[in-house]
């Protein structure tokens, strides 16, 4: 199926995996990228060294186009971005929206730009910058999350820009993917029914939990980092929403020491960071602190198998996802109920 997202990256299907972190590695991109999608290698949680580690082993795993998700607020931003250019990586992602610096810096070398947004706006914002296409999530995807539903922020950004759009937040199968082309889309793009698949190296365990949850277990809270953050309803979730402030902010520092440790941070760097993810935003200072909780409380969870003492971010869609195929068979069958439908609808 050819469509502008897959003329734009050079990908066979119109689906993009996305980059989750300590989920989105080299063995899922790789898969991802080998059936003919998208795949997004998640960088946020690694070193500059082991990120340029982790390009080089995705493409000893295959020959197809993969990306880097980047974090555009990042004090050693620029040096990820380097490795990007240096080591030929064909798209770079951003979960926040990149400079317009960033952006040029990046076309001057060959990079296409895919920033993710959450409202018209800011779509708006990077496709006048020069970005070359964007992921628009709505309400229903995972991780950190808007309010407005997937189906009424899609056709507005839709109309909004002149580049391709990518379509997030509720997408699992083909009938997803042929309503978002219908509402303009040029592709969708998946999370958690990424991550629900045998080439995911989330444990079992926590697989299991993803598969047992209903629609009703995936929840939106501010628990975590202070920001809207939708993941599966757990009882360490719920003990989290139930814990003072001075609880909080003592595990936030000590969250944020352990993250210091994995991710070659300096304090100072981290404090950085801090101030650029407050910068526009309504956070006071300890949600800036809790921010710290959020990678090392998914690590829990998505490495080391702690349901009970981490926290699984999930789009509603877990609630409806039962089975882990490859991700071989997970394309395949989506681009061939894509066509049943679009036969079906061409027979009405």
């Amino acid at each position: 199926m050819e469509t502008a997202l897959t003329r734009l990256v050079g990908v066979r299907h119109p689906v993009v995996q996305t980059g989750m972190g300590w989920v989105a590695g080299p063995r899922l991109v790789s898969a991802a990228a080998n059936a003919g999608a998208l795949g997004i290698l998640a960088s946020a949680t690694m070193t500059p060294a082991r990120l340029r580690d982790a390009v080089q082993e995705v493409r000893s795993r295959t020959d197809a186009p993969f990306g880097v998700n980047l974090r555009a607020d990042a004090t050693d931003a620029r040096e990820r971005v380097r490795i990007v250019v240096e080591e030929g990586v064909r798209v770079a992602s951003f979960a926040l929206a990149p400079s317009r610096e960033l952006i040029a810096e990046l076309k001057d070398a060959g990079v296409v730009v895919i920033p993710s947004v959450g409202a018209r706006r800011h779509a708006e914002k990077v496709a006048a910058w020069g970005a070359d296409a964007v992921v628009v999530q709505g309400g229903e995807g995972g991780g950190h999350t808007g309010e407005v539903a997937t189906t009424v922020l899609l056709p507005q950004v839709v109309d909004a820009v002149d580049i391709p759009v990518v379509a997030a937040g509720g997408f699992h199968d083909g009938r997803g993917l042929v309503a978002a082309l219908a509402f303009g889309a040029a592709g969708v793009a998946m999370g958690t029914r990424f991550l629900l698949t045998s080439d995911s190296t989330v444990p079992d365990a926590v697989k299991a939990r993803y598969l047992a949850a209903t629609v009703k277990d995936v929840t939106v809270t501010r628990a975590v980092d202070g920001l809207p953050h939708r993941m599966l309803r757990t009882e360490f979730v719920s003990a989290l929403e139930a814990s003072g402030r001075a609880r909080a902010l003592l595990r936030a520092v000590r969250h944020a020491a352990a993250f210091r440790r994995l991710s070659g941070l300096t304090w100072r760097g981290m404090v950085r960071d801090g101030l650029a993810l407050r910068h526009g935003k309504d956070l006071a200072w300890s949600q800036v602190l809790l921010a710290a909780n959020t990678p090392m409380l998914l690590r829990s969870a998505m490495v080391d198998g702690r349901t009970d003492l981490g926290v699984m971010a999930a789009g509603q869609v877990a609630g409806v996802i039962d089975d882990l195929p490859s991700c071989a068979d997970l394309v395949e069958r989506i681009m061939r109920e894509a066509d049943e439908v679009r036969g079906r609808l061409g027979d009405a």
